[in-house]
């Protein structure tokens, strides 16, 4: 089974075993990731959206890897106590009952002591529906204590996410919801020769995928 758009809830057969498929990343658009690039470094509009076209989706390494890299959409270098904020023009789509947690690139961490400034970085599922996109950014610092000046280049791993499943107490009671972004995600549609349409719909302010929340059981 296969499905293009939406929350995904499949599982991969490859080489025998079972793997949840229960997220998608996105880029953000385009006047989003701008607007914060410049906000940040200052740029003009034209390099601005230069970096934009550059960013790519983040992917893991190998079959066996837990976490997907984020790929440095410019060039930074980071002298012994500096830090910088970087756009990374990535928002992720999960099913509610999952969080990203996102780390420094170990060899980095390891090498470097390059630092996330939050220590990890929570991404919750419905920070995908917040009125900045859910745009990803990662705030890091050099902290090292031997003098190392950093070097990323363009497209060069700096961060890794993974995906988490999580459990909520027996008397938990929130029932606050992130609002809806002012521009909801265009609903995209299943590749030709099959696959499964995600429908949205708005509900007391909340977006919410049919794949994930039956639409009859929220009448019924």
């Amino acid at each position: 089974m296969y499905c293009e758009a939406g929350v995904l809830a499949l599982h991969d057969q490859t080489g025998g075993k079972q793997m949840k498929r229960i997220a998608k990343f996105h880029k953000v658009s385009k006047e989003r990731f701008t607007a914060d690039w410049i906000d940040t470094f200052a740029q003009s509009q034209e390099e601005a959206e230069k970096v934009y076209e550059a960013i790519r989706l983040p992917k893991r390494a190998t079959a066996g890897s837990a976490g997907y890299d984020f790929f440095a959409p410019a060039e930074f270098t980071l002298k012994p106590g500096e830090t910088v904020k970087i756009s990374t023009g990535i928002r992720v789509e999960m099913q509610p009952e999952w969080v990203l947690k996102c780390y420094p690139r170990s060899g980095l961490g390891f090498k470097f002591r390059l630092q996330l400034n939050n220590t990890v970085g929570i991404i919750d599922s419905d920070y995908f529906f917040s009125d900045n996109e859910g745009h990803i950014f990662a705030k890091l610092t050099n902290d090292t204590r031997e003098d190392k000046t950093i070097q990323i280049p363009a497209g060069t791993g700096f961060m890794q996410g993974i995906f988490v499943e999580y459990g909520i107490t027996v008397d938990d009671d929130a029932d606050a919801v992130e609002t809806v972004a002012s521009e909801v995600p265009q609903i995209n549609k299943s590749p030709e020769g099959g696959g499964v349409k995600t429908t949205y719909i708005r509900f007391s302010g909340l977006v919410l995928c049919s794949y994930c929340f039956p639409i009859n059981a929220l009448f019924s």
